[in-house]
């Protein structure tokens, strides 16, 4: 098992509970795709270095996770058509 790290960018609009139902969405998608869920961070909400889908800020978060190769792949193809999801970042962190 690789271990990996995921930073998604959500809406600034989003409430508490839209937020809390995405991000467990996110982590159905990565035990969907044989992965373990391990930390998230919560960065909290900041301004983005540009506009995005006419939005100034964003919350942030960065979650840790461990799987075999598909599973980046699979993660990944399920946030492109996130909605909630501004942005995203799948990198494999060094051993």
């Amino acid at each position: 098992m690789n271990k990996y790290e995921v930073t998604v960018i959500l809406g600034a609009k989003l409430e508490d509970e839209a937020r809390a139902e995405v991000l467990e969405r996110i982590k159905g998608y990565i035990t969907r795709y044989n992965g373990t869920v391990g930390e998230i961070e919560e960065w909290g909400k900041r301004k983005l270095a540009y506009e995005i889908q006419r939005q100034t800020e964003g919350f942030y978060y960065l979650i840790s996770f461990e799987g075999d190769q598909t599973t980046p792949n699979g993660l990944e193809s399920e946030l492109r058509i996130l909605e909630p999801v501004l942005r995203y970042l799948v990198v494999k962190k060094a051993d």
